[in-house]
């Protein structure tokens, strides 16, 4: 009884009843994971239910030509524009970038073009974040013809209710989406999906078997993997990486922020492709590493993945191998301490959409090396290092104001005569 399950009309999440979790801080984090799969079909209903006006919005900003798309947001959220990168440039073919927004923030001018029609689709949770505020303001300062897509997990926060002058659309996910624990669970795997799937609002029908398909295979890690997950969890690791290549390498980088966000840094994380691991961070592995392995179901890049995994192997191969795949194949011939094969490999889903789930494991690992740990998932930080909602960021004028005299404060050079 790994997910979310009934007992004797207890609820259970994670193998844990509600008193427990309650008790140790964890009843947010381990709810808000188990209840992904739903809300990733909550999540494709609310974008059928909004496709015309989203395909309105997006016809007369995608009749520009010379469109420039900047996916944005910050921590966690800046990751759902590195996956959505490729596969919303693919989709749409148009020109698209992710730019953080603590990035934009600070540089505004490196990435917003004056003369460039640009729609800036920013993703965050709560919507409060002082630098996702500021970089819509930036954007509508800046540039000459700028579209606003705002997707968020929180209807009455500042991004959602931002009042710009130019043309924006505000998506709001289920009001499940908006986790209440610290680390971004479901908040995240929601927006990202919603990204993929506006990226394919023409073809938004024909996606609802892929999407019934990603939740199962997430109700499979829950039902099948979660104990498992929780011995690996148990094993004395010090260090953690994560590799993914494509749009899995943005899952990877998230996967390294949850595990290293829910022990409160305690763990060390990093994150790279495989084909990047080789060149240089391959020297952090040690006999305190946990190696985790998620791996894309197309088989031009298994390759290159099996590859750096077979040359790991013949040399120090860490405390510990976990693959993710959605299936396995005699003739991939895997080597790894514990694969979680998916499915059955029968109908594969769209590598983009196997981002989605593959961030699961380390959710589940982040959350019982956190217990473990004897912290609290829900608020794991123990010095409120980290806060739900990033605290103490001051936004500044483009334009750096200058003294009443109208001279910038300089002190005279003494040169010694």
């Amino acid at each position: 009884m790994d997910k979310k399950t009934k007992v004797n009309g207890s609820i259970d999440y994670l193998g844990l009843n509600l008193s427990e979790l309650q008790a140790r801080g964890a009843i947010h984090t381990a709810r808000e994971i188990c209840g992904q799969p739903k809300l990733w079909q909550d999540t494709w209903h609310l974008v059928v239910q909004d496709r015309f006006r989203l395909a309105s919005f997006l016809a007369a900003v995608y009749a520009y030509a010379d469109l420039h798309i900047v996916l944005t947001g910050a921590g966690t959220s800046a990751f759902i524009g590195d996956i959505l990168e490729g596969p919303f440039q693919r989709n749409t073919g148009k020109s698209t970038r992710a730019i953080a927004t603590t990035d934009l923030v600070s540089h505004p001018k490196d990435y917003l073009q004056k003369q460039t029609p640009t729609l800036l689709i920013s993703f965050a949770r709560s919507g409060n974040s002082p630098e996702s505020v500021a970089a819509v303001k930036l954007a509508d300062k800046l540039c000459h013809k700028i579209f606003h897509l705002i997707i968020t997990c929180n209807p009455a926060g500042e991004l959602a209710t931002i009042k710009s002058e130019n043309n924006t659309f505000v998506f709001n996910l289920p009001p499940a989406a908006d986790d209440q624990s610290l680390a971004m669970t479901g908040s995240f795997s929601s927006m990202l999906l919603a990204g993929l799937l506006i990226s394919r609002l023409a073809f938004i029908d024909k996606l609802e078997t892929q999407v019934n398909q990603l939740a199962a295979y997430g109700e499979a890690i829950l039902t099948r993997f979660t104990s498992k997950l929780k011995e690996v969890a148990a094993l004395d690791f010090k260090r953690a990486i994560f590799l993914g290549s494509g749009p899995l390498h943005g899952t990877a980088r998230e996967s390294d922020l949850k595990l290293q966000e829910l022990t409160d840094g305690i763990i060390i994380c990093k994150h790279d492709s495989f084909l990047g691991f080789r060149h240089g961070p391959k020297a952090v592995i040690d006999n305190t590493t946990l190696l985790v392995y998620l791996f894309s179901n197309q088989d031009y890049v298994l390759q290159y993945e099996r590859d750096l995994v077979q040359d790991i192997s013949r040399g120090d191969k860490g405390l510990y191998r976990l693959g993710v795949m959605e299936a396995n194949r005699k003739e991939q011939n895997i080597e790894v301490d514990l694969l979680l094969p998916l499915s059955d490999g029968s109908s594969p889903l769209d590598e983009e959409l196997l981002a989605v789930c593959s961030v699961m494991p380390a959710q589940i690992l982040g959350f019982f090396k956190s217990l473990n740990l004897h912290l609290k998932p829900d608020a794991p930080s123990v010095n409120d290092s980290i806060t739900r909602v990033v605290q103490g960021v001051n936004i500044y004028p483009i334009e750096a104001p200058l003294p009443a005299n109208g001279q910038p404060k300089v002190k005279p050079l003494k040169v010694n005569s």
